[in-house]
């Protein structure tokens, strides 16, 4: 329930921060739909669900005029679209099975759990010294070009999540780039104004 809150809030901090844009008066965050996983949108008969790059896709393409978030430039969107998907089809995907693994696995089989841990974490691990790896590349500290997008704005919720739950992290200044640009994002002033706004936290 913890993951799903988190995920519920971090929805809403999007919603928060997509206000600003005209467009975006219309648009309504709603309840969680069927499977209870994350809230919907709903702009007029459009109604958004469940993928949380999904709806932040639709956000972008429907309210940011100046393309900022997600870039028009054919090279930067695919670059920005790469981190998204990234962010919940491999860093949330390898995170959740330790998670998952804590919440589920028999109390019988306790005893396991460490070393159970231990084999997960690789992927982590692997997942972490890419981005790692990307951010070097970055004279800037963002991901993609220069400025803050939709690739910070997804991948951060993912980093920030596997760093409060210690999901392969354990030692900590192992990774001080990923830490770094997380500080920077959470040091923006649109990020502290849709935390204040939303009463986001894990």
């Amino acid at each position: 329930m913890a993951a799903r809150r988190a995920v519920s809030a971090v929805h809403a901090r999007r919603i928060a921060s997509c206000d600003e844009w005209p467009r975006a008066s219309g648009i309504q965050r709603q309840d969680p739909h069927c499977l209870g996983k994350s809230p919907v949108i709903k702009d007029g008969d459009v109604v958004v669900q469940e993928i949380p790059t999904n709806e932040s896709r639709y956000l972008c393409e429907t309210c940011d005029g100046e393309a900022r978030l997600l870039p028009r430039e054919t090279k930067a969107r695919a670059k920005v679209r790469e981190f998204m998907a990234a962010a919940e089809a491999t860093f949330m995907l390898h995170a959740l099975a330790i998670l998952y693994a804590r919440w589920r696995l028999p109390e019988r089989a306790a005893d396991c759990l460490p070393e159970m841990e231990k084999g997960l974490s690789s992927n982590v691990h692997n997942d972490f010294a890419w981005l790692e790896h990307e951010l070097a590349a970055s004279s800037d500290n963002f991901l993609v070009g220069g400025h803050l997008t939709a690739a910070d704005i997804i991948m951060g919720f993912s980093i920030e999540f596997i760093f409060a739950r210690k999901l392969g992290t354990e030692r900590d200044g192992r990774w001080p780039r990923i830490q770094h640009w997380l500080d920077r994002i959470r040091d923006e002033p649109s990020y502290k104004k849709a935390v204040e706004r939303t009463g986001y936290k894990l």
